[in-house]
């Protein structure tokens, strides 16, 4: 079993990037796993408990760490690019992580995406929760987002391993746009299939900070 975790030199909060473990308790907004005898309550999608194991098997989640005054809260996802769009939404004025499963839990991640691109406020107003205005937020706020990651050619010429999301889970929690952790790791020098995530780290970190 691994935990992945990074702990910022500026705070005290510990950033984890990714669970691995025992799926003790599988409901359809939450999830509890078990690795190093500690099981952690994961917030997730619909999506995401579709794609997982039932209880008691092993399973894989990429986490995002949510901060807040009072507790720590974890969103887990199956496919980094669930977690990607999470992270896009999150930056819509309004709309917060609890939001941001409840639409990622209503509407699949690629029809999502198009319904931004496309400008269709009424059908993002189908999703529960989700408003006129807050449906204009989010098309006038990612639209020009998503186009560009449409129109552009993939971060990584090849499939992202799940060290690499791993380590620009990290980057981001450091304050690094997510395109740039992606590009700085994609320029380190091949093959790191052997790398550990604190070597890769830090090469990725002394690329940006150049």
């Amino acid at each position: 079993m691994v935990l992945a975790v990074w702990t910022c030199g500026y705070n005290t909060s510990s950033m984890i990037a990714h669970l691995r473990g025992k799926l003790l308790i599988k409901r359809p907004n939450q999830v509890v796993i078990e690795t190093g005898g500690v099981g952690y309550e994961v917030n997730i999608s619909v999506p995401t408990y579709s794609e997982l194991p039932a209880a008691g098997s092993d399973a894989a989640l990429h986490i995002y760490t949510h901060l807040r005054e009072d507790v720590i809260a974890l969103y887990g996802f199956f496919r980094p690019a669930e977690k990607q769009l999470f992270e896009k939404l999150m930056t819509v004025s309004g709309i917060g992580a609890k939001l941001a499963i409840t639409i990622l839990s209503g509407m699949p991640s690629d029809e999502l995406a198009s319904a931004i691109r496309e400008n269709q406020i009424a059908r993002l107003t189908k999703i529960p929760g989700i408003g006129k205005k807050t449906a204009e937020r989010m098309v006038l706020e990612l639209r020009d987002k998503m186009l560009a990651a449409a129109n552009a050619s993939a971060p990584f010429p090849q499939a992202i391993s799940a060290l690499e999301e791993d380590v620009a889970s990290a980057l981001v929690n450091l304050g690094y746009p997510r395109p740039v952790a992606e590009k700085a790791i994609a320029s380190l020098i091949k093959p790191r299939s052997s790398e550990s995530f604190d070597s890769l780290f830090r090469e990725a970190l002394a690329r940006l900070s150049k």
